[in-house]
This record gives structure tokens, C-alpha cells and sequence, in this order.
């Protein structure tokens, strides 16, 4: 790729055109969105695009910045800058109780799963008292990247008493379905949603940035019988996840 050409700036700049980190974030955001700068596509140092515009590179910066934003353009430490991917962004609606495989199958999209660990463990006092288990009991424990066609977006930490799910390698791409096949599917739940930004290990099995903003998801599943089934803790990227709910007003008295 010829980047003096895309760069040249006789093609772009002009003194009619506003400030020059304006002009200069304008043309890189049309060349990412013509696909003259396809995804994936590293960019040259900041030093190389001065020295191919004449701006200094506090004005490269300051063009660059809002197209991270907004996701055109990926900084990672240790591997420069480069045009991002683009995210394909998931709606899950707040009303039915459906899993991430269900979810995504339902929007034609490729579903995904690489295990972290499962097994069964000694259970910790926060699965304790969710779970109503004791310190004697075990628990099965899922811990699963969860990738909507190929794209990381979300950390599932599933736990379930062993009576309920007495093999976790039992599970292949869908819990809920396995849980279907032995009648211990959950018919309701309950969620705790917060905003949050993401640590270094959970950042990189999502492949974006330490700190970025995500959805802190907590769930608490029940049987008909009213017996709890799941508490899973869930961390789902926020540039790729939209949570919808459908309201509906109350009669005025």
C-alpha cells in the first residue's frame, strides 16, 4: 500500500478547510469507510505521517483520537495503530430468558465457545449463600469465551450445583440445552446489570484495550420449583452488546 499517495496532502488539505487535524481526521475517516484503507490495515508511525502530511504530531494525534473513539482506528500497546475491524453489535432483549447460543442463532450468527476452565470445585462463599450449597457441598463451575462470529464479546462464569449440572463436560456449545435434555433448565431469572472497565486479563481474551467500558452482568436462574439453578457472572464488551427492555406503563389509578 502506498501511503505517501493516501497521505499526500495536496489531495486533502486545503486553507478553506478548517483546522488541520479536522481535514486530516475527515480523510482518514473516509478512506477507512471507502475501504481505501481496508480493516486490519496497520498505519504508519506518527513520525511517518508527518513526515507525508507536513503536520506535527501533536496535530496527527489530535486527528487520530476521535476515530479510536468511535472504533474506526485500534491503539494497542506493543502493536502500533491500525484500522479496527468493524463490530457487528448484538441486541438481547431484557424479557425472555434465552441463552447466548439461542441469542445469536436467532440473528444468524456463527457461535463460538473457548473454555477457560471447568470443573467441579469446592464452592466459594459468594456460591454458597447464592446457590444455598454448604461448605461440604460442590459446585460445577463454566468458564467460557463466548465468540459471535469470531468476534470475542463476552466472558461468561457460569456456577451450578452439582445435582443440577453433575458434569461440566457435558457441556458443549449451549448449557441451557444440555440443562433442557436432563428437565433442569431454568424458567426465570433474575439480572444485575452495572457499567464497569475492564482489567488486563479480561481485556485481552476480549482483545481490546485495559479500561474500556463494559456491562458487569450478574444472574441468578431458577428452577419451576423455585430452586436456584445458575449464578453466572458475565462481562460483555460494551462496543459490541446493546441490552433492550420493553416497558410497559402502568394503568393510572
Amino acid at each position: 500500500m502506498n501511503f505517501n499517495e493516501i497521505f499526500a496532502p495536496e489531495l486533502w488539505l486545503s486553507e478553506a478547510g478548517g483546522p488541520r487535524y479536522i481535514q486530516l481526521k475527515r480523510h482518514l475517516q473516509s478512506a477507512i469507510e471507502s475501504q481505501q484503507l481496508p480493516p486490519g490495515t496497520p498505519l504508519p508511525p506518527e513520525r511517518e505521517v508527518a513526515r507525508m502530511t507536513g503536520l506535527s504530531r501533536v496535530t496527527i494525534r489530535k486527528a487520530v483520537a476521535p476515530l479510536v473513539e468511535i472504533g474506526l482506528i485500534e491503539q494497542k500497546q506493543g502493536s502500533g495503530t491500525a484500522v479496527a475491524a468493524p463490530i457487528t453489535r448484538v441486541e438481547q432483549s431484557l424479557s425472555r430468558l434465552t441463552s447466548f447460543t439461542e441469542d445469536m442463532a436467532r440473528r444468524g450468527m456463527k457461535v463460538t465457545s473457548t473454555f477457560l476452565s471447568r470443573g467441579i470445585f469446592l464452592p466459594s462463599p459468594e456460591e454458597i449463600m447464592t446457590l444455598g450449597l454448604s461448605a461440604r457441598d460442590s459446585v460445577a463451575r463454566l468458564e467460557r469465551l463466548r465468540l459471535a462470529n469470531g468476534t470475542p464479546v463476552a466472558i461468561e462464569r457460569a456456577s451450578l450445583p452439582t445435582d443440577v449440572l453433575p458434569n461440566p463436560l457435558e457441556v458443549e456449545e449451549s448449557l441451557y440445552e444440555l440443562l433442557k435434555k436432563t428437565g433442569n433448565k431454568p424458567v426465570r431469572a433474575v439480572q444485575h446489570i452495572i457499567a464497569t472497565n475492564l482489567l488486563a486479563p479480561d481485556a485481552a481474551l476480549l482483545d481490546v484495550d485495559e479500561g474500556i467500558a463494559a456491562l458487569q452482568i450478574s444472574r441468578v436462574s431458577y428452577l419451576p420449583s423455585g430452586k436456584i439453578a445458575e449464578f453466572t457472572r458475565s462481562l460483555y464488551r460494551g462496543d459490541a452488546y446493546d441490552f433492550v427492555a420493553e416497558l410497559q406503563i402502568a394503568e393510572s389509578g
